[in-house]
């Protein structure tokens, strides 16, 4: 078995490597190299350095305001989403009657897209903002706000089914024993099912962090940066300098390739703290 593995191995995976470098590697090398350029297109790009790099960061660009509350809104989104999707899990965990049927409703949000989600809270908030004469790009803390409850609202439900699998794979035996020997409800919560959940921790802060640090279609539809750009996350901000500026395409590739460095750093950062919690447990 294991020579045939060897032997047929790079067949079954030559194709998702052609792919991976289609879709994936060369689009990122050829950005990588237009970000030190000035173009319009690729054929007309001219090499000017590192200035790209240095206009990225000028004040002007609004580049590190949007990395701040990008930030801002990531750290709140991993607390709550695993917060309210774990404790869901659990509740949903405890037979309880109609479990699949709360199963399926708070899974549903997970399945409608970015844009439809935030022009309907964009109308939801507004409407109770229209209470106190007011909307929802008025003011950029009600912005934020939309944004946590939205992101909460489509990731809880998904981050959900894997804290349930993870709850399920929880030996009985251990519970039992823990009981036994006296363990409130929260210390069997603490020192045992969480520890042996981890795993399923690790994913689901992962997936909580890329998938709100990369967030761009629910920014635009919720509040498109207003106001003044003050609730616009990074990945709106490079799409409107790579699109709807003329001349600063370089800034924006730029921009692009020091996102996706700071994304794969601290998301190996978040893997390598959650995974050495799995270890100790």
């Amino acid at each position: 078995m294991q020579a045939s593995l060897k032997k047929y191995f790079p067949i079954f995976v030559l194709p998702t490597l052609i792919a991976f470098a289609i879709a994936f590697l060369v689009p990122f090398v050829i950005g990588f190299l237009l970000s030190f350029t000035e173009f319009t297109t690729i054929a007309d790009a001219e090499f000017n350095g590192i200035d790209n790099y240095v206009a990225a960061f000028s004040e002007r660009e609004g580049f590190v305001r949007s990395f701040w509350f990008t930030a801002l809104v990531v750290v709140v989104s991993l607390v709550t989403v695993n917060i309210f999707a774990f404790s869901i899990a659990w509740a949903l965990t405890r037979k309880l009657a109609g479990t699949n049927f709360f199963r399926t409703v708070f899974f549903m949000p997970n399945l409608i897209g970015g844009i439809v989600l935030g022009y309907t809270w964009q109308s939801m908030i507004n409407a109770v903002l229209a209470n106190y004469s007011t909307t929802i790009i008025a003011d950029w803390k009600y912005g934020y706000i939309g944004l946590i409850i939205l992101i909460n609202w489509q990731l809880v439900g998904y981050m959900m089914i894997i804290y349930i699998a993870g709850l399920q794979n929880v030996p009985p035996e251990l519970i039992e024993a823990a009981q036994l020997d006296g363990a409130s409800k929260w210390g069997v919560l603490r020192h045992v099912t969480i520890p042996m959940v981890m795993p399923s921790i690790t994913i689901c802060m992962f997936l909580t962090f890329a998938n709100t640090f990369k967030m761009f279609d629910q920014n635009l539809a919720l509040t498109n940066g207003a106001p003044q750009s003050q609730t616009e996350m990074v990945a709106l901000n490079i799409v409107n300098t790579m699109f709807n500026r003329i001349g600063v395409e370089g800034v924006g590739q730029a921009k692009a390739v020091i996102f996706v460095v700071v994304v794969v750093v601290f998301a190996l950062f978040q893997l390598k703290v959650t995974r050495s919690r799995e270890v100790e447990a």
